[in-house]
């Protein structure tokens, strides 16, 4: 079955760094799209990096000179590197596998890790 497990999340001083790290199983890791997205409390889930399959990424703006998105086909793992992180970073990170053929879609998601910024 199709497993998506976060890791790295923690509580971590405004300017600090952590790396989120998402491992997948249970599918053909390396034709999908990956992302992570983030919700934070009281506000939707947003989309915060997202790279391809050929591994071009993409970052939302607020991400854009601190966060970096990478992933290993060999290993079946996506990661998002957070420096700089602010308050406003605090939120659950989301990994998100996805994968649209024609008119179906397939769209997987892990069950979150926690990211708390304060001092």
């Amino acid at each position: 079955q199709v497993q998506l497990v976060e890791s790295g999340g923690g509580l971590v001083q405004p300017g600090g760094s952590l790396r989120l790290s998402c491992a997948a199983s249970g599918f053909t890791f390396s034709i999908y799209a990956m992302s992570w997205y983030r919700q934070a409390p009281g506000k939707e889930r947003e989309l915060v990096a997202a790279i391809t399959s050929a591994g071009n990424p993409n970052l939302a703006d607020s991400a854009k000179g601190r966060f970096t998105i990478s992933r290993d086909n060999a290993k079946d793992m996506v990661y998002l590197q957070m420096n700089s992180l602010k308050p406003e970073d605090t939120a659950v990170y989301y990994c998100n596998a996805f994968r649209k053929i024609v008119t179906f879609e397939y769209d997987y998601w892990g069950q979150g890790t926690q990211v708390t910024v304060s001092s």
